[in-house]
């Protein structure tokens, strides 16, 4: 049957779905909600403290910007920081200091002769233990600086995990030292099951971005840069 006259003036038959159904039905499900990032979370001008080195000294240039680094990311809306590494490399050092002193204590206590078997397993097991730390610090935490993890709630409870390594790239022909980072960043949902996002970012800048001829850091530069890289790895972007 042709449509009525009065469907006709409007311009459009009755059969045909309006362009608000017809988008509603085409969209597709919108991504996971992503939590803010340490670029939305300001910090108030008070809170921060003078950090000033020697310009002359790339040790401490890094670890100035280290520690910059962990008190950006590491605040009450974003990350909390995770001190695995820390613990186990201070439990060892504790361990094998208690071997030590108990070993020392038991043979000047104790007869030479008597003591050797039990000065011999001691003076071992500090050797272990301080390999064991050594070890530790070289191939499993390498150079990283700071682990993060942050849960937030958005219909689902969404846990995120951040690991950032630093190096200091050094002096070349053309340009001064420079402090390199490399973010790994999972955000997932289910007890880790369901991945949301994963992204993997590097940069490095000149220490002379953020610092001046005085050696004072500039927080504001400094935690800019490091924001910008996080929040790419959030992105899932990888670079």
């Amino acid at each position: 049957m042709a449509p009525s006259k009065k469907s006709a003036q409007n311009g459009r038959d009755l059969r045909t779905p309006s362009p608000s159904r017809s988008t509603s039905a085409s969209s597709t499900p919108s991504s996971p909600e992503r939590p803010a990032g340490p670029l939305s979370v300001a910090i108030p001008p008070g809170d921060r403290e003078v950090v000033k080195v020697n310009n002359s000294n790339v040790t401490e240039l890094k670890h100035a910007c280290d520690d910059a680094l962990k008190r950006y990311l590491a605040r009450p809306d974003l990350f909390k920081q995770i001190h695995l590494h820390t613990d186990v490399r201070l439990g060892l050092g504790w361990l094998s200091v208690f071997v030590a002193a108990g070993t020392a204590w038991y043979g000047y206590t104790v007869e030479f002769e008597k003591s050797k078997p039990v000065v011999w397993a001691g003076l071992l097991l500090y050797i272990f233990l301080t390999t064991v730390q050594t070890l530790y610090a070289y191939f499993i935490e390498g150079d990283v600086v700071f682990v993060g993890k942050r849960k937030t709630f958005s219909k689902r409870i969404i846990t995120e995990r951040i690991t950032i390594s630093a190096t200091t790239e050094p002096v070349k022909k053309t340009s001064p030292p420079a402090y390199s980072l490399s973010l790994h960043y999972v955000r997932s949902t289910s007890g880790g099951k369901s991945l949301l996002a994963k992204g993997k970012t590097r940069g490095s800048k000149e220490y002379n971005a953020f610092f001046d001829t005085q050696g004072t850091l500039s927080h504001e530069r400094f935690e800019q840069w490091v924001g910008e890289l996080v929040e790419q790895a959030m992105e899932g972007k990888s670079s």
